[in-house]
């Protein structure tokens, strides 16, 4: 992880988006790219203590948790409107037919 530029396998098309919002948070200031291969170390150590990751939806959810926790550490993230954004996210994927585009309700992107 020591160069964000590398060329890198995606399962979702989330987890390229996160490593995406990651790397372009990064190279405009947000925090360094040293700061946040120390938070993910950590987040992955904690969660690799518990049982052994499969490098797909584990590490990108431990990838989420961490740029959650580092943002909302440098206060560029407040947690509440973090899970209220996550959940509003989750109803909407979950009520899109499959196949059609999610998209959050007007009231539910402010």
């Amino acid at each position: 992880m020591s160069d964000p530029h590398e060329v890198t396998r995606f399962d979702e098309p989330w987890h390229a988006q996160l490593f995406a919002l990651t790397v372009a948070l990064s190279e405009a200031g947000r925090f360094s790219w040293p700061d946040w291969t120390e938070a993910f170390g950590a987040t992955l150590a904690r969660h690799g203590l518990s049982r052994e990751l499969d490098g797909g939806a584990d590490y990108y959810a431990a990838w989420l948790e961490a740029l959650e926790g580092l943002l909302a550490r440098l206060d560029l993230a407040e947690p509440g409107k973090v899970e209220a954004l996550r959940n509003a996210w989750e109803a909407a994927y979950l009520s899109t037919p499959h196949g059609k585009p999610v998209h959050l309700a007007d009231e539910d992107a402010a």
